[in-house]
């Protein structure tokens, strides 16, 4: 599997256009049923909105799916999903309430309203890319910490808080390949003595 760029959490913008409020919320899904659930939930807090117009891409199954909700076709789902295909974005929902202020927008002002508020909320939005990552774990002398940690940091591992007991226990995510010169350098370390734990790929924002 190969990385890809996602989101964390949630992200929330709101533009105003010709008395529409255009509220967008994005989240991370990484399954329909997952994406199904938040968009029932916008939809539960915004029950009075005239539309709450979506579009979602999945890693599983390659799967991309929009609804225009309500609206003239292709000026509102279609929008969304193409911002969120211009950021590069998988495993992400974008869903975009609007209730309507009394004055037609056309279809040309509802792609850019949609466009612009898709956009608004990936913006707002922790973007952070998912790889296959390792992990890694070396216990010490404390003598030998500092050092320890050093090469934990030169291989580009995010290192976890110290574990202080009768040994310092180090734990470190790292991303995979980037492992490779660490047994040695611990051997080198600690005159063989050390011999670090590295776990089975797996996938995890770094």
């Amino acid at each position: 599997m190969q990385d890809y760029r996602t989101i964390q959490g949630t992200a929330t913008a709101e533009i105003e256009e010709k008395k529409s409020r255009f509220i967008a919320n994005a989240a991370f899904v990484d399954s329909e049923e997952k994406a199904l659930e938040f968009l029932n939930s916008i939809r539960a807090q915004h029950r009075t909105a005239r539309h709450n117009v979506y579009a979602y891409v999945l890693r599983e199954g390659s799967r991309m799916r929009y609804s225009d909700d309500g609206e003239p076709a292709k000026t509102a789902g279609l929008p969304v999903l193409e911002s969120i295909q211009h950021a590069g974005l998988t495993d992400c929902i974008v869903v975009v309430t609007r209730y309507f202020g009394g004055i037609l927008l056309g279809t040309g002002g509802l792609v850019r309203a949609y466009t612009e508020s898709a956009a608004s909320a990936l913006r707002a939005a922790k973007v952070v890319t998912v790889r296959a990552c390792l992990k890694v774990t070396v216990q010490v002398d404390y003598s030998l910490y500092e050092r320890a940690m050093l090469i934990l940091q030169g291989a580009g591992a995010q290192v976890e808080e110290p574990v202080f007991a009768d040994k310092v226990t180090l734990t470190a995510v790292l991303p995979q390949g980037s492992e490779t010169g660490l047994p040695d350098a611990f051997r080198e370390l600690s005159r063989g003595a050390v011999v670090p734990a590295i776990s089975k790929p797996f996938y995890t924002p770094f």
